[in-house]
């Protein structure tokens, strides 16, 4: 929060403490944005014989008419796809790392339509809609710039070195189905699916309903960018319907939502035998050892807790603060979680903006309700807004937590963390680590050798340092993911692209062949073979 943000002129909060975001003079409304010749240009090819439609979280207003698909529609949409991915796999890899390249420019270029888009679908405040272009920009550039060191045939050692060349290749899956999820429509969809591309897959994307029209405009945009339309299908309607067949016909499955449904995903993948990666549910820790900047880990803490309204799978609801600090940083906290704007405009200047559904607000209600009436203290936040939008909550601090308030070990996906305090380092660890989930965790001090010596003992697949969530997601070079119940597999890197292939490893024999010869008998060649397997062990051959 900058100084001219906490003097930011804004309207009464008649029903709780958070200042409302000013909207500016002459900014865009849902029927500037959701035209009828916008939804009929991003829904051209969904494949869909039924009806169904969308919502803002801002009003609960109709946003589009969309097609709603059927299990034959489905089948249909992969049938498409799959007629279309052997001529785009035999595209040189080049001609279609250029495609994310152009998209790369476009999304860019274009980035005022989707954010747009986002915060219309979402209810996100623009800069968080903003976090998704980047995101989305980084992969594009990154695998558009690296997908052919990583696809490339790679020579190995044979069994007889000179004797044996072996070369490993990498083959497309082949049509791969996508689930993705609302809280990030255009990271967690086309961010996914971009290396699936690259690597010569075509994709069946199922995106949530209430969030297609961002899914849909990244599709428009990478056919504009040069991907063959066939290579990428989607299909909508409601998840326990339409989800299964996606994993039903799939080549391989990439699931980003809740662990519950995520074991079903991969039940359902595991018993056709294709490959699945899973990015599911987290309760995500934030430990502020005793030499932390405590005003950078304040500051830091409102990013990591609050960014898309806490509806984020790597946000923080767990805060753990050294007893000799605590009392300052919540204090600091506090003041900066009290000042924060909310708004509802297509505009930059809240800092946080709505929950997506109902069923969101319920269980942030519910989680914060209970903690109270157990005992938890409120130390910010705690009250919804009715008077910004339906949907809208406080950014809640709560402290005194404990077992067996829901808020304590249940992921609440909200504006809503905990505070906890501790006395040492072993302590900490091991309560950061109390948990089911594994997926992402922060660590706050001074002292860079002892901070990465606490994050070597978190059981998370992710952690930052002095910072919540950003740089280990941004840094798009390595592996991002969960571990335990947080899920399977690796979005990111050599890991994020390999997944969308099958290795395949060619040998060829030449000289000799791999059996007696030259006039030896069985127990001869046993003994020469024995003999070279020793003198490549003396050689260091590996």
């Amino acid at each position: 929060m900058t100084d001219s943000q906490a003097s930011t002129s804004t309207s009464a909060a008649p029903l709780g403490t958070n200042p409302v975001a000013a909207a500016p003079a002459g900014v865009r409304t849902a029927a500037d944005v959701v035209t009828p010749e916008v939804v009929a240009r991003l829904t051209r090819g969904v494949a869909g014989s039924g009806r169904t439609a969308n919502h803002t979280p801002f009003t609960g207003e109709k946003l589009a008419d969309l097609p709603e698909s059927t299990p034959e529609d489905v089948a249909d949409a992969f049938e498409r796809a799959r007629a279309a991915q052997p001529a785009w796999a035999a595209t040189p890899v080049r001609a279609r790392a250029a495609v994310l390249l152009r998209f790369h420019d476009l999304v860019l270029s274009r980035q005022a339509e989707v954010l747009d888009l986002i915060q219309l679908e979402t209810g996100k405040a623009r800069l968080h809609a903003h976090e998704e272009v980047q995101a989305v920009a980084v992969v594009a550039r990154h695998y558009g710039r690296r997908a052919g060191a990583y696809l490339k045939p790679k020579r190995h050692t044979g069994v007889v070195p000179a004797l044996t060349k072996v070369t490993e290749l990498r083959q497309p899956r082949g049509v791969v189905g996508q689930i993705a999820p609302w809280n990030y429509p255009l990271e967690l969809s086309v961010g996914d699916a971009l290396p699936a591309f690259v690597s010569g897959n075509a994709v069946v994307m199922k995106p949530d309903t209430e969030t297609a029209l961002t899914a849909l405009w990244a599709r428009d945009l990478l056919i504009e960018a040069g991907l063959p339309a066939e290579v990428f299908q989607v299909v909508l309607g409601e998840g326990p319907v339409v989800g299964p067949e996606v994993v039903k016909h799939a080549d391989y499955v990439s699931f980003t939502g809740s662990t519950r449904t995520g074991r079903q995903v991969a039940q359902g993948a595991a018993a056709r035998l294709v490959g699945v990666s899973l990015e599911l549910g987290g309760k995500n820790a934030m430990l502020v050892l005793k030499d932390a900047d405590v005003e950078k880990a304040a500051a830091g803490a409102v990013r990591a807790c609050f960014s898309s309204a806490g509806q984020l799978c790597i946000s923080i609801e767990r805060l753990y603060v050294h007893e000799s600090i605590a009392d300052d940083f919540v204090a600091r906290f506090a003041a900066r979680t009290k000042a924060m704007r909310l708004g509802s405009s297509l505009a930059y200047g809240a800092d946080m903006g709505s929950l997506v559904s109902e069923r969101q607000l319920e269980t942030v209600t519910r989680h914060v309700a209970e903690a109270v009436e157990k005992g938890a203290r409120l130390v910010a936040g705690g009250a919804a807004r009715p008077d910004i939008g339906p949907l809208f909550y406080e950014p809640t601090i709560l402290d005194g937590v404990e077992a067996p308030m829901a808020v304590c070990n249940e992921e609440t996906f909200g504006p809503v963390v905990s505070v906890y305090r501790f006395t040492d380092e072993d302590e900490v660890v091991a309560l950061a680590n109390a948990t089911p989930y594994g997926l992402n965790s922060s660590v706050w001090t001074k002292d860079s050798r002892r901070g990465h010596q606490v994050a070597a003992r978190l059981r998370t697949g992710t952690v930052n340092i002095n910072e919540g969530y950003a740089p280990a997601y941004g840094s798009v070079q390595s592996p991002m993911g969960g571990m335990k119940d947080s899920g399977l597999g690796r979005r990111h890197g050599s890991e994020g692209i390999l997944k969308y292939t099958e290795a395949q490893t060619v040998a060829q024999q030449r000289l000799i062949q791999l059996a007696p010869s030259f006039g030896m008998d069985d127990e001869k060649y046993a003994a020469f073979m024995s003999a070279s397997l020793r003198a490549m062990k003396a050689f260091r051959l590996r």
